[in-house]
């Protein structure tokens, strides 16, 4: 089968998903987070409501597409949903809470920023955020569902403007190549510059046994 074929029925399969979810139970969000595993910044979540009459070509997981392709899609999106909402938590609430409760702060924060109350919310993985509906979560729900596809391309999307933002602040760290994930570039940034206010210190301690203590960030270059 042709490829672009191939991604075209995929595609579709998606919508047709989350089609059958608001036949059983009404309104229905999808839900997804990014920004879990970097070592700085904060971490999103979106939701997004779509209705039974919208499809989106090419619309698929976030971590499959080009960031070209993202900022299309995501433009899209906004215009074509029913409903969504981006929100996040701050490096402060990852430290105090743990990321994976920060990341059900932040996507607690994208539910109740929704204009529509959703009978069911879909999340990606495995693990229920508390949220005041009815929950399903989806395993590789950004490769199944429309709506949780969607949601993890405004969260990737904001995310990484998000890290744009703090590239200007930082010049010296280069986050808007590695999005503040613990690549060699950004570990020796961090080795000559020194951690700053934006950096996640709880992940750093765990690579203090293999990559010794950082110092502490005095400022510029």
């Amino acid at each position: 089968m042709e490829r672009s074929l191939l991604k075209h029925l995929q595609c579709e399969e998606r919508f047709e998903f989350d089609k059958n979810k608001r036949a059983e139970n009404g309104i229905v969000c999808g839900i997804d987070e990014a920004g879990r595993g970097p070592w700085v910044g904060r971490v999103y979540a979106a939701a997004v409501i779509f209705d039974d009459d919208v499809f989106i070509e090419g619309l698929d997981d976030s971590k499959k597409l080009s960031e070209a392709k993202r900022e299309q899609l995501f433009d899209e999106i906004i215009s074509k949903a029913s409903a969504y909402s981006v929100a996040y938590a701050e490096v402060e609430e990852i430290e105090q809470l743990n990321i994976l409760q920060a990341t059900f702060l932040a996507m607690e924060r994208a539910f109740q920023g929704l204009q529509t109350a959703p009978e069911l919310a879909l999340v990606d993985g495995n693990r229920l955020p508390p949220l005041p509906c009815q929950i399903e979560t989806v395993v590789k729900g950004d490769s199944k569902s429309a709506s949780i596809a969607a949601a993890s391309i405004l969260a990737k999307v904001s995310r990484d403007r998000y890290m744009n933002e703090l590239d200007r602040e930082y010049p010296e760290y280069g986050f808007s190549a590695h999005k503040g994930y613990g690549t060699a570039a950004h570990i020796a940034a961090l080795q000559k510059y020194g951690i700053t206010p934006v950096h996640r210190r709880s992940f750093l301690k765990k690579q203090e046994a293999k990559l010794g203590k950082f110092p502490e960030y005095k400022g510029g270059k």
